[in-house]
């Protein structure tokens, strides 16, 4: 059987857009006391311009995907609060961390690489606080795929309910994008 798994640098990009904000908060922590400039800001640059990159890419690239196969929604809870499970990693942020200490930076290097191996071997690489942010959704669904009945998380910026027709494009065993809501109303003609 074909197993389908998001690719690695995709995936990697996801994982490090999630955490923009948590870089944010070490750079405000690397301020100086009087000059409000980076104690570190060598490191403080890397960390926000590497962030700020991947958030970049992920909502262009989410904001781009149009195509998918056309399903309708049998069964859908909102699974939005999910995304809050990425905080467990902001809390490093409010022990005494120094963006100039290379044991500190590779603690974390090593904690992040664990995470992401986590994320990436259990496809919760979308549970996104950014795209959160951003209006994104996640929703755990059964839809009709033709007359095959399907069980999945769908991510999706368009508000939809039962019997409505979204366009779907598979990113993973599981994990759908929606790119289009045509309303049930609307597929009834009226």
């Amino acid at each position: 059987m074909l197993q389908m798994k998001l690719k690695f640098i995709p995936a990697l990009l996801m994982f490090v857009s999630s955490y923009f904000p948590l870089a944010l908060i070490f750079i405000i922590k690397d301020l100086g006391d009087t000059t409000f400039f980076p104690m570190h800001p060598i490191a403080a640059t890397i960390v926000v311009v590497t962030a700020l990159l991947a958030c970049t890419v992920v909502l262009v690239a989410a904001n781009k995907i149009e195509s998918g196969v056309s399903v309708i929604i049998s069964k859908v809870s909102n699974k939005s609060g999910d995304m809050f499970t990425y905080t467990i990693p902001y809390m490093i942020s409010f022990f005494n961390f120094n963006l100039g200490d290379w044991k500190t930076l590779l603690s974390l290097f090593v904690f992040m690489c664990l995470m992401f191996a986590l994320a990436y071997r259990t496809q919760n690489v979308f549970i996104n606080p950014v795209l959160a942010l951003a209006g994104y959704g996640l929703y755990d669904c059964q839809f009709k795929d033709g007359v095959r009945d399907v069980q999945g998380l769908l991510i999706s910026k368009h508000e939809f309910q039962l019997g409505d027709t979204c366009i779907v494009e598979k990113l993973s065993n599981f994990l759908y994008f929606v790119s289009k809501v045509q309303p049930k109303e609307q597929n009834n003609g009226g």
